[in-house]
């Protein structure tokens, strides 16, 4: 073939080439995946893109009659309160599933919904926000004639999910593949005893399960190194271990500032109790996902920590049946803030209640923690120290009514970019906060304003009603947020439809 070949003359000149800037999307069709600086900066315009596209409340009947959330909202609409029926027919909690298809929350009056979350997607196509939703879709709705505070998806069985109540020292499961309104297993707290021989039982605030674990997957988890402040306290004794990858585990907080553990193979009984030698409320549990570091956080602005691989506890307040183990450390959490030169020349830095706290899906070591004055912070688990904060006006700053305070606020992650979502205590939307691990985020506490960007801000998306829980889709950023209303809200990139060559002109 190379006879047929034409020899070119080479060319005397030597043109000089034209420089020509980097085409950023054609790289990343090339490269087949988005570089993290690249997706970072898109992260403000997905910020801004945000917006509530469907509306649904709760207008649902049991058994042909309005349920107990229906009644207690219309009630309450109309000016009767029964028996507190304006503060307590509110979604408290809510979550996905593993995979994002269903939806479970829960209300203060005691019903347990389970969405599919297509159909309820599908259904925010309808023009009219309040329409008659359609009860046939949904795939459970119990009344449990009981308050209900927590809702927690079983990760290891995905037809699972789990509820507590802050007036019971019960955990009710349910399993959605069975056509019934009785729990599949209730497990119980021991009654306390009190000088006085009483039995004292104790409400559970929040409950989380133990997962399989993946560790080809898992990002590297923090080993402790403890610094010498007096921000931090250690408990000292002898060395505890529990086995971590056992699915069989359940973990509950209560009212009385402990975490039960549950063995379902033992029993309806906890086998192991975690105590913070103190009786202060925790609001919020957390486990890591390797189930080797459990926190705990609530009253009085402490944020309390177990090591399952080494955590300590007391000989001395173990039996045969039951072990107590205190924390491996306890930080308080405004003496942490009071590190902070900026913050603490603007506020008066005083303990506060958290209300939540949650592991970053995106960041291992990344734990954000909501207080019950609006803030929201990060901190980072391995250094023990606060980097990012978000601190909004007092309600009365701009004559906002104060919240109801019976509510304990339960914010979520966005699945990537460390977006933190927040329900706001004083206005109708939610906070969309940049949580991201550097000091480009405008979070971070030693953010500058001479490195601002348009594409690196916080959020905020006007609601229709107040928000008392979120939760983020895995996988594709969607968010929906529980009201005090009883309502659920979709909120995700607002549809357009494509009109053809009149956008182009918008566009250009």
């Amino acid at each position: 073939m190379e006879k047929y070949v034409v020899p070119s003359e080479a060319s005397q000149a030597n043109p000089n080439s034209i420089p020509r800037p980097r085409w950023r999307r054609a790289a990343i069709e090339i490269n087949g995946r988005i570089e993290p600086k690249y997706r970072r900066d898109l992260c403000g315009l997905l910020l801004q893109s945000y917006a509530e596209i469907g509306v649904f409340p709760h207008l649902y009947h049991a058994d042909g009659v309005p349920c107990p959330t229906h009644r207690d909202r219309v009630m309450s609409f109309a000016g009767f309160d029964v028996e507190g029926s304006s503060t307590r027919h509110g979604v408290s909690a809510l979550e996905f599933d593993k995979q994002g298809i269903y939806l479970a929350s829960v209300t203060r009056s005691g019903c347990l919904m389970v969405h599919d979350f297509e159909s309820l997607y599908c259904q925010s196509n309808v023009i009219s926000p309040w329409f008659n939703e359609d009860e046939t879709k949904h795939l459970l709705h119990i009344s449990t004639r009981r308050q209900l505070d927590s809702v927690r998806w079983n990760p290891s069985n995905q037809d699972e999910v789990a509820c507590t109540s802050m007036k019971s020292s019960e955990i009710f499961i349910y399993d959605i593949g069975y056509v019934s309104s009785k729990p599949v297993e209730v497990l119980r707290k021991k009654p306390s005893l009190t000088i006085h021989g009483a039995d004292v039982y104790n409400g559970l605030s929040d409950v989380a399960f133990t997962s399989s674990g993946d560790s080809s997957c898992t990002p590297d988890l923090p080993v402790y190194d403890f610094p010498n402040d007096i921000s931090v306290t250690f408990c000292s004794a002898d060395w505890f271990y529990l086995p971590l990858h056992d699915v069989n585990r359940i973990f509950a907080s209560d009212t009385y500032g402990s975490i039960n553990i549950w063995d379902r193979r033992r029993g309806p009984f906890p086998s192991v109790e975690l105590t913070t030698n103190s009786h202060n409320a925790l609001n919020s549990i957390e486990l890591n996902i390797e189930n080797q570091i459990v926190y705990g956080a609530g009253n009085q602005g402490i944020i309390y920590m177990w090591d399952l691989r080494g955590g300590r506890s007391s000989a001395a307040f173990q039996s045969h049946k039951e072990a107590y183990h205190p924390p491996l450390a306890s930080l308080k959490l405004s003496m942490m803030l009071e590190k902070i030169e900026s913050l603490k020349a603007q506020s008066d830095i005083v303990p506060k209640d958290i209300h939540s706290i949650r592991l970053d899906p995106s960041c291992a070591y990344s734990l954000a923690f909501h207080l019950e004055d609006g803030w929201s912070g990060r901190l980072d688990v391995r250094s023990l120290e606060v980097t990012h904060i978000h601190c909004p006006p007092p309600a009365w700053l701009d004559g906002s009514l104060t919240s109801n305070l019976s509510y304990l606020r339960k914010p979520s992650w966005l699945s990537t970019n460390s977006i933190y979502v927040v329900g706001s205590s004083t206005h109708k939307g939610i906070h969309l906060l940049d949580f991201y691990p550097d000091t480009s985020s405008p979070c971070h506490v030693d953010f500058s304003e001479d490195m601002l960007m348009s594409s690196r801000q916080n959020g905020f998306v006007p609601l229709s009603a107040d928000v008392a829980a979120c939760a983020a889709h895995p996988c594709n950023g969607f968010v929906v947020a529980g009201t005090k209303q009883a309502s659920l809200l979709v909120i995700s990139q607002r549809k357009k439809v494509w009109q053809g060559e009149e956008d182009l002109k918008d566009s250009d």
